[in-house]
């Protein structure tokens, strides 16, 4: 599989490395088949982790939910990627495939994952997988153990992310939508 489906990263927005929300991406990752990388965002500057996604064919994107949404840090990094658009040279999400995981306490947040969703979607043009996962304390043995419901619920969305990134990277039309403004 991973001869179709390419380089697949995921994003770990958490304020420090491992924890929950690596758990979760680590499991998204290992179902894809594909060669892959794990970026912490609090190791790694933003430049890095922007220059992975012109190398990429779909990133994974996961954060905890801190006040009903994604955390500041991952908010930062989208802030400061380009999207080809008002003279930026680069657009490096545009015609990606991308998955979004994010974890919280409970379950009161999961309608977070729409916000990061239709951040993605509409104002970097990238294809993102529907729908996104959630996952609370409950979906983990451990800080760093997902259960094995987890765990199989997170390869599902791997397997997923690579057919969908296979489509994407298929076709001319999904890679050259471009944001409206």
């Amino acid at each position: 599989m991973s001869g179709t489906v390419g380089r697949i990263i995921g994003v770990v927005a958490g304020p420090e490395p491992g924890g929950r929300t690596a758990a979760a991406v680590a499991g998204i990752l290992a179902g894809t088949g594909a060669d892959t990388a794990l970026i912490e965002l609090s190791q790694t500057p933003v430049a890095e982790v922007t220059a992975a996604f012109a190398d990429a064919d779909a990133v994974v994107f996961g954060s905890p939910v801190y006040r009903a949404g994604h955390t500041a840090s991952l908010r930062a990094l989208l802030e400061a990627t380009e999207r080809g658009k008002w003279g930026e040279k680069t657009a490096p999400l545009q015609g990606k495939a991308a998955a979004v995981v994010l974890t919280g306490a409970s379950g009161h947040h999961f309608l977070a994952v729409d916000g990061l969703r239709s951040v993605l979607a509409g104002f970097f043009a990238v294809q993102v997988l529907s729908p996104g996962l959630y996952l609370d304390h409950s979906g983990y043995v451990d800080r760093n153990t997902l259960t094995e419901q987890s765990a199989e619920l997170a390869a599902a969305h791997g397997r997923a992310l690579a057919d969908l990134t296979t489509a994407v990277r298929g076709s001319e039309a999904l890679r050259a939508i471009t944001p409206v403004v």
